[in-house]
């Protein structure tokens, strides 16, 4: 084991595939007793996030059977909806799922969170940059990026707060060659396990002088200037 994180109590939204299912299992491979919850069916919880009632009976349930929690991983993903099609209802519900659900779960936790706990949010290179017709999965993305230095501040000395912002992560773990490749200054398309390894990091005592950030692990592409005609990069051909 790379970190002991043996007799902690590790909470994941949307833990049931991709890169929250990913997390869960490297928790568990460190020791820690997780809590998985998601709206889809399986083993873990099942519940639906953006309801006020489910996060109250699923935050009871983590702390009447633990008495504690050591870390919350907020990884649910809102809904995608751009402005062409994205209904108010359905913009309300991303931003529900997004970073209502983040802040309330933090509320109902707090009072148990154990000494040395931390919060880690998944928010996405989205939070600083868009594609067309993102606006409810941007949004809230961007909330929740906000929200981790909000929620850093206000729980100091109790609970470091972080978050980290993916770029392209392949879920099914495609080895990807050509120009989704190298348009990556890393070389490669991402894996959750390159979001896990910052996750179980960030929660562990090395990370202990680390609160308030937002770490976009996205294979460089955030930080490559792209000019038509230069250096191969074409638009509209």
């Amino acid at each position: 084991m790379i970190y002991d994180f043996a007799e902690k109590v590790v909470v994941v939204t949307g833990g049931a595939n991709g890169i929250g299912k990913c997390i869960a299992e490297e928790f568990k491979s460190e020791g820690a007793r997780v809590y998985v919850i998601d709206i889809a069916e399986g083993s873990h919880f099942v519940g639906d996030i953006s309801r006020k009632e489910t996060l109250e009976k699923f935050a009871g349930h983590v702390i009447s059977e633990s008495g504690r929690i050591d870390v919350l991983v907020n990884n649910a993903i809102p809904l995608s909806k751009g402005i062409d099609e994205c209904s108010y209802e359905e913009f309300e519900y991303a931003l529900r799922v997004g970073v209502t659900a983040p802040f309330y779960l933090a509320k109902l936790f707090r009072p148990y969170f154990g000494e040395g706990a931390s919060i880690i949010n998944i928010s996405s290179s989205r939070d600083r940059m868009s594609q067309p017709q993102t606006e409810s999965y941007t949004a809230a993305k961007g909330g929740i990026a906000a929200l981790t230095h909000a929620l850093a501040v206000s729980l100091a000395g109790k609970v470091r707060v972080n978050s980290i912002s993916p770029g392209w992560i392949d879920t099914d773990y495609t080895v990807y060659e050509g120009p989704d490749a190298d348009q990556h200054p890393a070389g490669r398309v991402g894996d959750p396990r390159d979001i896990a390894n910052m996750v179980l990091f960030l929660a562990s005592e090395k990370a202990g002088f680390i609160t308030g950030e937002n770490i976009c692990i996205d294979g460089g592409m955030t930080r490559q200037m792209i000019y038509h005609d230069e250096f191969g990069w074409k638009l509209g051909e």
